[in-house]
């Protein structure tokens, strides 16, 4: 076997054994280990010879054609499935750590306005109410006055309804003390507005989109869930915030890294939204099954032995020789003929030599001639040639025969 030829056999070998094992992995993810060895083992095997015969054989093609695409359709979904499963793992977490971190600026962004918004009135509210107290105290008759602001006037009237029928007048009364007591809650709910929003700011300061999806989900309730959603509607005049949806832990965990991959959720990204993790994982899996195919359709020919080469041992297995002894002898016989064509005598052919010949001239490489001059065979240029170049690595029954001769 040429060295050439040798390199394209080892070649597919590996590369087979590399199809293999991503052909194995897929497997394994829903069938057992030892069953999906198997039965990766006789699909790769089955993928090498029938290419390997696709290239010797000239009979059955359509058959060895049809088990091929099989074969090869099966090894390249679950290669494409382990392929997929491993870019996934080192790449999918991620991009599903960093969609999430996404969804949870986006709802602090949100929230932020709505805790900027609410803080505003609350400062409003309590600078109101703290000149609604002095005013209180040095004129009195405050409450009985009706305000624009629905917050100030929610709360003028509940400090009349609370005075009841006190007698109006200045000083340090029951109005006075409860426009201070609305005005200290206005500071509290100030105080803890800003408080959040102080906090919201932290955590999206510190906050970082490499960090695992629970430890985000975590720090962002600690910050979320602390918020006095209902502090903040009542600064804002009874209009509900707009508090954003906060994602779920369910949503954002990346199934890959853990385990299974779903055959038909991979193929069904890979047609509905390809990216290129899908696409390069599909094309490598298909392009392992098509270099191994052309590969060992290539080698087999050589590695079974070229069709005239097989013609040639079959002859030479009528005169009990070797292969190369009975072309030499055949060689022996060749004499030049008009138009460059080797000439071999009818006379000096042998039964097996006979028989080459006719296999010879069924394929057009040789012809039977008749004339004046007797019966002989001409042989094709290509044919002539090919059978001196059989002889130029001689093997050892070819040596030994030429010892024995001398």
């Amino acid at each position: 076997m040429p060295p050439l030829v040798r390199g394209l056999f080892l070649a597919s070998i590996m590369l087979s054994i590399v199809s293999w094992y991503t052909t194995f992995e897929g497997m394994s993810l829903y069938l057992s280990r030892w069953f999906a060895l198997l039965a990766s083992l006789g699909v790769q095997t089955s993928l090498v010879l029938v290419a390997w015969l696709l290239g010797v054989s000239r009979s059955r093609r359509w058959q060895l054609i049809a088990v091929y695409g099989i074969t090869a359709a099966v090894s390249v979904a679950f290669s494409y499935v382990s392929l997929y499963r491993w870019f996934s793992e080192r790449e999918r977490p991620a991009v599903v750590r960093r969609q999430l971190y996404d969804q949870l600026a986006e709802a602090a962004a949100k929230t932020d306005e709505s805790l900027a918004s609410a803080s505003a009135e609350a400062r409003k509210h309590t600078l109101a109410l703290e000149e609604m107290t002095a005013a209180e105290k040095q004129h009195g008759y405050i409450s009985k006055a009706a305000d624009s602001d629905p917050y100030l006037n929610k709360v003028r009237e509940a400090v009349a309804r609370e005075a009841g029928t006190y007698r109006e007048g200045t000083g340090a009364g029951i109005r006075y003390t409860a426009f201070e007591r609305y005005a200290k809650l206005a500071r509290e709910s100030q105080q803890s507005i800003g408080q959040s929003r102080s906090a919201l700011a932290a955590w999206r300061s510190n906050a970082k989109p490499s960090e695992a999806a629970d430890k985000q989900l975590r720090d962002f309730h600690s910050v979320f869930d602390a918020i006095p959603w209902t502090e903040v509607n009542d600064a804002l005049h009874g209009a509900r915030a707009a508090r954003p949806e906060v994602p779920v832990l369910a949503a954002n965990v990346d199934q890959t890294s853990g385990g299974q991959e779903d055959l038909l959720l991979a193929f069904t990204e890979l047609m509905a939204a390809p990216t290129p993790r899908h696409a390069f994982s599909f094309t490598l899996a298909a392009f392992l099954e098509v270099i191994i195919f052309l590969v060992a359709y290539a080698a087999g020919p050589h590695v079974h032995g070229a069709t005239g080469e097989r013609a040639t041992r079959a002859a030479a297995a009528i005169e009990s020789l070797d292969g190369q002894v009975f072309t030499r002898d055949l060689l022996r016989k060749v004499r030049p003929a008009p138009g460059g064509l080797g000439r071999v005598d009818a006379a000096e052919v042998t039964p097996g030599e006979a028989q080459l010949l006719i296999v010879l001239a069924a394929r057009g490489q040789a012809a039977q001639v008749d004339d004046p001059s007797g019966t002989y065979w001409l042989l094709s240029p290509e044919t002539h040639e090919a059978l001196v170049d059989s002889l130029a690595v001689r093997g050892v029954p070819l040596r030994a025969s030429k010892a024995a001769t001398a």
